[in-house]
């Protein structure tokens, strides 16, 4: 058995989801795994793989605005996370002296590896995106992230190698400082499974994201749903703190909340999905081969930038939330085509322990 350290950022629930199908292959090889981490991230893990150790580890301080203005907003807290980020190291050191480690693994966190301890950190923005006319603060981002990434054995990129058929774009390819050699491109990891359920949802709703946008989307989205024309809509809220379920009409059901496994349940059922457009998400409908409509939430330029990428290749429809015009859209929605390749997170997992993480916990391939 082996000790393995995970450490997920907690920006949303997106890293710890996709980082959930690795801990469990490493739990089932019979290793020993600890998660460094804080928030929502953490509750979600503890919850999901109980057997883990668990150690608060402090985070970054989120830089999302409750305006479309993210970029100010982005470089007001720059200051305090680069401290974050250099004070993250000695967080690290205090937590291996108690919680040794064989392997590291990092899920966006710049600074979490260890001199003699084989680190690898798992990314899909190798660079941030910048919003229309100020391209040139791309290669800036890069730089920047390349200052961290190139210490780290390994960046374990969550998506397909081939240029032209991909999910995260220029987040993570044409790389101009990372070299190919320092890349795994992993193939998708999501945290859901596909489910022998019948597809008997028509339209599934999932409104998330900060909460003042989340407010504004569940504002637009009650105030048009009437509207469709559709046997069974299912709606969630994404508001922990309300459990409970009502009827908006006999074809519209309206949930406060859906845990994990709820949410996997309906997105199985059903036969389009309307949610945010959030890397995470997106990795989520490319495994379960769903169409979808995607709304970014205002001011996240990653979003944004994926919105755009999906809809120019005819993936999946993407709209502003103050463009939404749902029966519309919902029309263009199904006309798209869906990631265009299949997705199996189970075998993607297996050749990153093959490749990767077996050479260092085994000894050899």
């Amino acid at each position: 058995m082996k000790h393995i350290l995970v450490s997920p950022l907690s920006w949303g629930l997106g890293h710890a989801t996709r980082d959930l199908p690795i801990i469990r292959d490493f739990l089932a090889r019979g290793h020993h795994v600890t998660v460094a981490a804080e928030g929502r991230a953490a509750a979600l893990l503890r919850q999901e793989v109980p057997q883990c150790d668990f150690v608060e580890f402090q985070d970054y301080p989120p830089p999302f605005s409750a305006t479309r203005f993210f970029v100010p907003k982005f470089l007001a807290t720059a200051p305090r996370m680069l401290r974050a980020v250099a004070r993250e190291k000695h967080g690290l050191r205090e937590i291996l002296r108690s919680h040794p480690a064989d392997l590291i693994l990092s899920d966006n966190r710049l600074n979490v590896r260890a001199p003699g301890i084989p680190s690898f950190i798992i990314s899909h923005q190798l660079r941030f995106m910048t919003p229309p006319g100020l391209g040139w603060g791309e290669g800036v981002t890069e730089s920047f992230n390349y200052l961290y990434m190139r210490h780290f054995d390994k960046v374990i990129v969550p998506d397909l190698a081939d240029p032209g058929r991909n999910l995260a774009g220029r987040l993570a390819h044409e790389m101009r400082w990372l070299k190919p050699e320092k890349i795994f491109y992993a193939g998708v990891l999501a945290s859901v499974a596909r489910m022998d359920v019948p597809r008997d949802v028509d339209l599934f709703i999932s409104i998330s994201g900060p909460e003042v946008q989340r407010v504004e989307l569940e504002r637009i989205i009650l105030g048009q749903v009437r509207q469709v024309d559709l046997p069974r809509i299912v709606i969630t809220l994404g508001k922990p703190e309300v459990k409970d379920v009502r009827q908006l009409s006999d074809r519209i059901t309206v949930y406060g909340f859906l845990d994990r496994a709820g949410q996997q349940e309906m997105m199985n059922r059903a036969q389009l999905v309307l949610c945010r457009s959030g890397y995470t998400t997106v990795m989520e409908l490319a495994e379960l081969g769903k169409k979808a409509l995607l709304i970014p939430t205002p001011g996240q330029t990653e979003q944004e930038y994926l919105a755009r990428y999906y809809a120019q290749r005819g993936f999946f429809h993407a709209v502003s939330q103050y463009d939404l015009d749902l029966v519309r859209d919902l029309s263009k929605a199904r006309q798209t085509t869906g990631a265009p390749f299949a997705c199996d997170t189970r075998a993607n997992v297996e050749r990153l322990y093959r490749e990767l993480f077996a050479p260092v916990l085994e000894g050899g391939p």
